[in-house]
């Protein structure tokens, strides 16, 4: 199926004009008044206590930006001698075990962990790992690459050589270059090019060219892609273009559609993975997780905006339906009010 025509048949909503402005999307915000030492004294009773007083743990966690919780971190090993991070895992379970341990890592820790989470073991999480590479900033990247090799005494580039295979691993080893240019001003000219290559890459009758497409997709601005979206209806003929109907399959289509839609609106992208989390029988508290903990100081705002505008619910409602108890409070006071 056309990468374009499976794009644009879901989703996605226009891109927000004001997408590129310098705002604050996140849902956390550093706390007032922040007193490390008197943060780490109530986490410490709270851990200690008879029973554990989850409450007591979530109010804090939530409540603090990341930076905060890394200070929390330092004070609270500086007076027990105890990780926190160890004192968590011995005092709670199961699922608000995993988010508390994602709330206290930096971004960079959480987002290699992920990683590696998704490439060992039987099978690999592709989706995860295009899903990370493709919405974090060249800096950013730069900065998971090295926390995964200092964890893990790996390079991520060697790893998903041995995990991935074929066109694939092209394209991820692409977005590790970390070299997107992240220049906001759109170039016509460029994105008018841009489309008649992919035109013809699309059109090649021995054969897609993929390497074209990765070339493009992964080296290319949201803004500008966007563009480029829009020129490739003036070298069409068809509104959904044979040019594009994709022969692809597998993990290499499923790449770059996550990519254009990354591209084309990156909170709607995000919603979507999380309704997807909670569609049908069953609930995959990882991705919710993942998702919720990752954005909530980057756009959760604007993916909380964009789930109530794509499927008539607002995301609180829905984790309220599919979870429960101490982890679905977490999540909540992640999300924000509705």
């Amino acid at each position: 199926m056309s990468i374009f025509k499976k794009f644009f048949k879901n989703v996605i909503h226009n891109r927000d004009p004001e997408d590129d402005t310098p705002k604050y999307y996140g849902t956390v915000s550093p706390y007032p008044n922040f007193n490390a030492s008197s943060d780490a004294s109530v986490l410490q009773s709270a851990i200690e206590s008879k029973g554990v007083d989850e409450d007591v743990i979530i109010s804090v966690l939530v409540k603090r930006s990341n930076e905060q919780r890394q200070k929390i971190k330092a004070v609270y090993e500086a007076s027990t001698g105890e990780r926190l991070d160890e004192a968590l895992r011995g005092a709670l379970r199961s699922d608000l075990e995993d988010v508390s341990l994602a709330l206290l890592m930096t971004p960079a820790h959480f987002d290699a962990y992920q990683l590696r989470q998704s490439t060992k073991g039987w099978g690999t999480h592709e989706d995860v790992l295009v899903e990370i590479l493709a919405t974090r900033s060249n800096q950013e990247i730069r900065e998971i690459k090295r926390v995964f090799k200092e964890e893990y005494e790996k390079d991520l580039e060697e790893v998903m050589q041995d995990e991935t295979s074929g066109d694939f691993t092209t394209a991820l080893l692409a977005m590790l270059k970390a070299n997107k240019d992240e220049n906001t001003e759109v170039n016509t000219g460029m994105a008018r090019k841009d489309a008649e290559i992919l035109f013809e890459a699309g059109e090649n009758t021995s054969g897609i060219d993929v390497s074209a497409f990765i070339n493009i997709l992964t080296t290319r601005s949201g803004p500008q892609l966007s563009k480029t979206f829009q020129q490739y209806a003036c070298v069409s003929d068809i509104t959904l273009p044979k040019a594009l109907n994709m022969e692809l399959k597998g993990d290499i289509e499923d790449c770059l559609i996550d990519i254009v839609k990354c591209a084309w609106n990156t909170p709607a992208f995000f919603a979507e993975k999380l309704h997807l989390a909670m569609k049908g029988h069953g609930t995959c508290e990882d991705t919710l997780t993942r998702v919720i903990v990752g954005r909530s100081e980057v756009d959760l705002k604007k993916i909380v905006e964009e789930y109530r505008a794509m499927y008539d619910i607002s995301l609180q409602e829905h984790i309220l339906r599919e979870t429960e108890e101490h982890y679905q409070k977490v999540l909540l006071g992640l999300c924000g009010p509705h």
